[in-house]
């Protein structure tokens, strides 16, 4: 059976996936599973795009116990088709979700190689050992106690009360804001026994809180549902005293476009300039930096940025306001 034409091939590439299949399997061998994890695509839909690049000779497979690895090879294409590669394949890298994917593909890699070297001996099972007995987030819950023990900590956007729950053991006060009356009654039963959380129903855009009555404000995941997050962020600033510092974790740019409907987002995502932007007009320095991603999470890339209110510290000398006194 003759190779395909170069003509005929030209449909091969005409699908953006498979352009970014060619890209990950360039520099290594993956498998069907490895590559589903790093685009976010069903296996099913890995491995028809993959038939289509073995038919096509674009990439080679061989087994490898009860797995199948996968490798692109461009020196090894025939004549015509490394070319054609060479053509299509700066478009596919500039691409947001050949970047998305090439970062994933990091910690997929990372992940399968310490999985290989747990399994080998008894240290590796303590990951999962870990996570059965003390929970997911063990090693991150530690840094809640770098938290100043007289901090007044505002989680805007508190939802049912997670981020509230874990700080509240660690500082003076916790004041939770959330515009959902409903994501508040589950707060409250989860929040019953911390003395120290106080809930207010309030929108983000017009905290309820007083002029310089936070030591540290939390907005996770809550820009995207805002109508202005830099009105959000303006209104955050408002509510730190002089050097007092906000962080801000949420979604980086996707193409997500479902979520408007199915999570009710008016955004998709943000990038560093436009966070930086609306920092600079409330009067905070900050920095943004990309999150890792878990290759086991599903969504779109995480980022955090954390900001100081300019401004003279003065500790709690800032003057408060209670809400009502409005």
């Amino acid at each position: 059976m003759a190779a395909p034409s170069l003509v005929e091939q030209l449909p091969v590439l005409a699908d953006p996936v498979r352009g970014r299949l060619l890209l990950l399997l360039e520099p290594r061998e993956l498998a069907v599973g490895d590559l589903a994890e790093a685009m976010q695509l069903p296996q099913s839909t890995v491995s028809r795009h993959l038939r289509a690049l073995l038919d096509g000779g674009w990439v080679t497979s061989r087994a490898e116990g009860t797995s199948r690895l996968y490798r692109a090879d461009p020196a090894a294409l025939p004549p015509g088709l490394g070319e054609l590669w060479q053509l299509v394949r700066g478009e596919v890298a500039g691409s947001a979700p050949a970047r998305r994917d090439a970062e994933r593909v990091r910690h997929v890699v990372a992940g399968r190689r310490s999985r290989s070297e747990f399994f080998a001996g008894a240290a590796g099972r303590w990951d999962a050992l870990r996570g059965e007995l003390f929970g997911g987030r063990a090693e991150l819950l530690p840094l809640l106690g770098l938290l100043p023990a007289e901090a007044v900590v505002g989680d805007l956007g508190c939802g049912t009360g997670h981020f509230a729950l874990a700080a509240a053991p660690f500082v003076r006060r916790v004041i939770g804001v959330d515009g959902a009356p409903e994501m508040l009654e589950v707060a409250r039963v989860r929040l019953a026994g911390a003395r120290n959380v106080e809930l207010r129903e309030g929108d983000l855009e017009a905290l309820p809180l007083a002029d310089g009555e936070l030591d540290l404000a939390v907005l996770t995941l809550a820009l995207s549902y805002v109508e202005d997050p830099g009105r959000a962020i303006a209104e955050a600033a408002r509510a730190l005293r002089p050097g007092g510092r906000l962080l801000v974790m949420d979604l980086r740019p996707h193409d997500r476009a479902e979520y408007r409907q199915t999570l009710g987002h008016r955004w998709l995502g943000f990038g560093e300039p436009a966070v930086q932007g609306w920092f600079a007009a409330a009067g905070l320095e900050g920095r943004w930096r990309p999150v890792p991603p878990d290759p086991a999470a599903k969504g779109p890339l995480l980022f955090a940025a954390d900001a100081v209110r300019r401004g003279r510290q003065d500790g709690r000398t800032a003057r408060r306001r209670t809400p009502s006194s409005e």
